[in-house]
């Protein structure tokens, strides 16, 4: 079993803990009764110039635990001031569900709840807690999976970011109708980072479809050459959470466009 593998194994078996405190029906009622959403993450990543999907991660599966000292709130709000078109809380990485919430009350940019999706359940969760969009891994799902979680997504209001690793995952989420793609520079599968994957895959996805890299970013050199390629957006997480100065980390990566 990789390391994916287990991952998503945990998220079945934390959403089936938590159906049976509240059911799916019961969640899925909650959610719908919601003012829909106005798919605020990919309208952000539509303005002109690249734009910054900013992570609070408290730990990596990879690297393990990288800040020891967690204010999430203090983070956030340093990533919105320094000009973040977007949040991203993976709760995989010591985040929670609570933490999520709190974010998206405490900013005005769009939230991703970056989950290991692997039940509709999850995506109506999403939604209550305040998120804007959801992440989902062709890697850890069906085709026809894919499809039913985009056709929930859109009832909600919610976006998607599905995300691939290869060609032929790029290939799946343009089928299931995919509007957001992120190219994952990390194998879920061994935890290798590759930054040239974003450039191999991008010719397969079409501009009028949103393009995220994600993972592997270090410096301006790398947001260079992410813009060269026609990146929509970047999503960095690991290299703002080592920075002493956070903000000042954000400005310098957004000032090298």
């Amino acid at each position: 079993m990789t390391i994916l593998d287990r991952l998503a194994d945990y998220a079945r078996r934390r959403t089936e803990q938590a159906k049976r405190k509240t059911p799916l029906a019961a969640l899925e009622r909650q959610a719908l009764s919601m003012p829909k959403g106005g798919f605020a993450f990919e309208a952000a990543l539509k303005k002109p110039g690249l734009s910054f999907i900013c992570e609070c991660k408290r730990a990596s599966p990879s690297k393990g635990l990288i800040a020891p000292a967690y204010p999430y709130l203090q983070i956030a709000g340093e990533y919105e001031a320094a000009g973040a078109d977007a949040v991203s809380e993976p709760k995989w990485f010591l985040g929670s569900d609570e933490h999520l919430k709190e974010i998206a009350g405490a900013v005005s940019v769009p939230c991703l709840r970056k989950d290991f999706t692997v039940d509709a359940y999850m995506i109506y969760e999403a939604r209550l807690l305040g998120a804007s969009a959801v992440l989902l891994i062709c890697a850890i799902l069906t085709d026809a999976e894919l499809r039913a979680y985009l056709a929930i997504c859109d009832a909600l209001g919610l976006s998607a970011l599905v995300e691939a690793h290869e060609e032929r995952e790029v290939r799946m989420a343009l089928d299931a109708g995919a509007r957001v793609i992120g190219v994952n520079n990390r194998s879920l599968r061994d935890f290798t980072v590759d930054v040239e994957n974003s450039r191999r895959l991008r010719e397969q996805i079409p501009p009028e479809v949103l393009f995220v890299s994600e993972s592997g970013v270090r410096d301006a050199g790398d947001i260079r050459r992410l813009r060269a390629i026609g990146a929509d957006a970047v999503l960095v997480g690991e290299t703002l959470m080592r920075s002493p100065d956070k903000k000042a980390k954000l400005a310098e990566l957004r000032g090298a466009l």
